[in-house]
């Protein structure tokens, strides 16, 4: 979330206005998403809130069972529960647009359309769940395989790219290529259905809805990791065995993409990129467990702490209210960003909104307001 909400410094800005300079270029890079095959430290943000809510869960059923709640009163929560994130993914993609924007392939709806599968999984022993994990991944990676790659009259300039494209897979792996894949083919269907400013025919960036069928598998994941930490082990156990868990999933998931057998894709959250980037979340699990509870630093983390326990808020206030914080601080500052040139004018202007932002989370912190869904 703090990754998410640091967009307002824009360092792709401060980058472009200090050409060569490799430090702000570094920045830049990890700031935004790759055109399409590897990672950024941005491509994480989306994985570890999906990790995150995994983790969650088995704390979460086990503190409502122990109040009296009953299964069909959880089962109607998750529900509401998914119903609710879907609605607020598309109200932030559609606040500045004359029409309602349906798009599910935002980190909201895609967490809101797997979750209810991710409730009931909750109530299975891990070995179900490992083996659910398994069929969502292998039938996926099927499901795409098996997708006819296109023929030598297929216009690829309405889905939106080239059949020269740099980012575009060879061989067996083309069937994993942007818009030309089954995700893209089953937009093309569904997203039609609904009522559109235009006919949808591709998304620039080659998201699709179908992604949350993969997305559940990072959440599979993050269920697993959320077992482990319930399971009473020691916390420098759980340290260790996250460590070994995480490269171990780094370890297969550059084998299967190096090979061409299941590509390391975020966009379409391919099961090579559920591996990869699940190993990733482990690794980050590992270390900030082994900070804040087996080394007993919580105190020394209260920047993240405010920010994390109210996830959903950081998520409205860096997605939705950015803009309005600025707008708000050019009509009484004027152009207070320009102290220090133009080529740093976004990171003042980032430095001042991410503050703001950061203090609004601590003043509900303090206060005990907490967002949930």
């Amino acid at each position: 979330m703090l990754l998410m909400m640091g967009e307002v410094l824009s360092f792709q800005h401060v980058s472009a206005s200090l050409p060569g300079n490799s430090f702000w270029n570094f920045l830049a890079f990890n700031q935004s998403h790759v055109a399409w095959a590897g990672c950024s430290l941005h491509d994480l943000i989306q994985p570890s809130f999906s990790f995150m809510v995994g983790v969650a869960l088995p704390f979460s059923i086990a503190s409502r069972l122990s109040r009296g709640c009953k299964f069909w009163d959880l089962l109607k929560h998750a529900i509401i529960r998914s119903v609710i994130l879907i609605a607020l993914g598309i109200f932030l993609r559609s606040m500045w647009s004359d029409q309602t924007y349906f798009t599910f392939e935002d980190t909201l709806s895609q967490i809101g359309m797997g979750y209810t599968f991710l409730f009931l999984l909750g109530f299975c022993k891990p070995r179900t769940q490992l083996i659910a994990l398994v069929v969502i991944l292998v039938g996926y990676w099927a499901a795409f395989a098996l997708y006819p790659l296109p023929g030598p009259d297929f216009d690829y300039a309405s889905a939106g790219v080239t059949a020269d494209w740099a980012g575009n897979f060879k061989g067996f792996a083309a069937h994993w290529n942007k818009n030309t894949n089954l995700a893209w083919g089953v937009d093309k269907w569904f997203l039609n259905l609904f009522p559109r400013e235009h006919y949808f025919n591709f998304n620039e960036g080659g998201y699709s809805t179908l992604s949350f069928i993969p997305t559940l598998g990072t959440m599979i994941i993050g269920l697993l990791a959320g077992n482990m930490l319930r399971s009473g082990k020691a916390p420098f156990v759980l340290v260790r065995r996250f460590v070994t868990i995480g490269i171990g999933l780094l370890a297969l998931s550059a084998l299967l993409h190096f090979t061409g057998i299941a590509p390391v894709v975020k966009r379409i959250w391919t099961p090579g990129w559920v591996i990869f980037s699940g190993g990733c979340c482990f690794l980050l699990l590992a270390l900030f467990y082994g900070f804040m509870d087996a080394g007993e630093y919580k105190r020394k983390a209260l920047l993240l702490m405010v920010i994390g326990t109210n996830s959903i808020a950081a998520y409205i206030l860096a997605d939705g209210f950015g803009s309005f914080i600025t707008k708000s601080l050019y009509t009484h500052f004027g152009h207070y960003d320009q102290i220090f040139g133009d080529a740093y004018s976004t990171l003042v202007k980032g430095i001042v909104v991410l503050t703001i932002d950061w203090l609004i989370l601590h003043w509900m912190y303090r206060k005990k307001v907490f967002i949930k869904v």
